[in-house]
């Protein structure tokens, strides 16, 4: 499986999101300018996102787009079957099909496929949106207490 621009984008601008939650609805082209892609490539992702209720969209002139849940409740491997559909490095192995079997009746190398499949989930499923955010803060491409709003633990000093 290669991950498209739809999805490595798609993560981004839910990063993004992340980075700002519970400060308020974001506009695509902050975000846009931000994580430098096109707006309108951004419009054309964040549609499904909003479908699945990952994000909610605020209408209005202070209008934009919120997480619709806790960073820590969100994975990457969330935003990646919404954007790319079921993870799987070959069609016989896809997640909805577990246990379904290729056209041939012997196939030496699914459980290999298999593997591979369970591996990537578990790292995509093992990412939150809070991860990244702390993962951005720890090499400094942020500020130490920014990001994530008030669900991620900030450090203080006493």
């Amino acid at each position: 499986m290669k991950i498209s621009t739809k999805g490595r984008y798609g993560v981004m601008a839910m990063f993004d999101l992340a980075m700002a939650y519970g400060q308020g609805p974001i506009s695509l082209k902050s975000i846009a300018e931000r994580q430098g892609l096109s707006e309108n490539y951004l419009e054309q992702l964040i549609a499904p996102l909003r479908r699945v209720g990952l994000v909610h969209s605020i209408r209005g002139a202070q209008g934009g787009y919120v997480l619709a849940r806790d960073p820590q409740a969100v994975t990457v491997g969330d935003v990646i079957r919404v954007l790319e559909g079921p993870i799987a490095p070959v069609d016989c192995v896809m997640e909805e099909r577990v246990g379904e079997y290729c056209a041939r009746p012997v196939c030496v190398t699914r459980n290999v496929w298999a593997k591979l499949r369970d591996s990537m989930i578990r790292v995509l499923d093992g990412i939150s949106l809070a991860d990244l955010c702390q993962d951005a803060r720890d090499s400094g491409l942020v500020a130490g207490g920014e990001g994530c709003g008030p669900s991620v633990e900030m450090k203080t000093e006493e």
